[in-house]
């Protein structure tokens, strides 16, 4: 497994992989590894000759209000699981590695970026676009995978690489849970005891809403009604949205049909988790 630290090093081995037909895949994170990352890694084997996994915790998507620098890192442990995965390679870079200190070139999206996330994180999926975008031409990927748990950013992804009709494939991960449901998340560490029972309402509140659409219900009102009554019952809950929308145009639905997402952010205590349930 290559560590590789520089834009140049990183693109030179791309390139090598290219010269010799070999397919690459590129799996983005920000580190703090788990399981769900690990399903990702393993998808990315099945698309690809060439693994390279991204561990960047990205400056441009944090607000300054938000956690970046308490981010959860651990370089060492993310380093030891891509290698026993089969990485092949581990791309690590710094800030000034990848962002200029003159920079003046970025992204907008006008329409998904607005919606959802967007409301309370105007800036969020502007620095998403901008790092996986370069991420993409540093490393040359063919393909690159992405976890469904983050729907928004999968749908903004992919409408950029339609957009700008940009050579990647991008491949949808199922999401990943622990033994009781909660939706694995690199932030589920800050939770306390407590805050962790009281986050399992986000799951149980996506188990009736899938209860609902399979014994007939089709009002998104009524939904999401409910499931704002069931997660405002958790005194440790504060929701930010509960949402029921197409899962590819993120537009709003009325009436519940197949594709309709179902997605959820809830601040428990000060750790806001999201999660979400496409209805099929």
């Amino acid at each position: 497994m290559k560590l590789l630290k520089t834009k140049e090093d990183m693109s030179a081995l791309a390139d090598s992989w290219h010269s010799e037909h070999l397919r690459v895949a590129l799996v983005p994170t920000m580190g703090f590894l788990h399981d769900g990352h690990l399903s990702l890694i393993r998808i990315a084997h099945q698309k690809a000759d060439r693994v390279i996994v991204s561990v960047f915790v990205n400056p441009t998507q944090f607000a300054p209000n938000e956690d970046f620098a308490s981010y959860p890192r651990n370089e060492a442990a993310d380093r030891e699981l891509c290698k026993k995965e089969g990485v092949h390679a581990v791309f690590i870079p710094d800030a000034g590695e990848i962002y200029e200190p003159d920079a003046s070139i970025g992204f907008t999206e006008s329409s998904l970026s607005k919606v959802l996330c967007g409301k309370t994180r105007p800036t969020h999926f502007q620095g998403v676009l901008l790092v996986v975008n370069k991420l993409f031409n540093i490393t040359r990927a063919d393909a690159a995978v992405f976890g469904m748990k983050d729907a928004q950013q999968l749908a903004i992804i992919r409408r950029m690489v339609r957009d700008l009709d940009m050579p990647v494939e991008i491949v949808p991960a199922p999401i990943v849970r622990e033994a009781d449901g909660l939706a694995m998340s690199s932030r589920n560490v800050y939770l306390s005891t407590t805050e962790r029972k009281d986050a399992l309402c986000l799951r149980q509140a996506l188990d009736m809403a899938e209860k609902a659409w399979a014994d007939g219900s089709t009002s998104a009102e009524s939904l999401i009604s409910d499931i704002r009554k069931m997660i405002s019952a958790v005194s440790g809950a504060a929701i930010d949205y509960v949402e029921a929308v197409d899962a590819d145009t993120l537009e709003a639905v009325s009436t519940l049909r197949s594709n309709t997402l179902v997605a959820i952010a809830v601040k428990i205590g000060k750790t806001r988790l999201i999660d979400n349930i496409v209805l099929n």
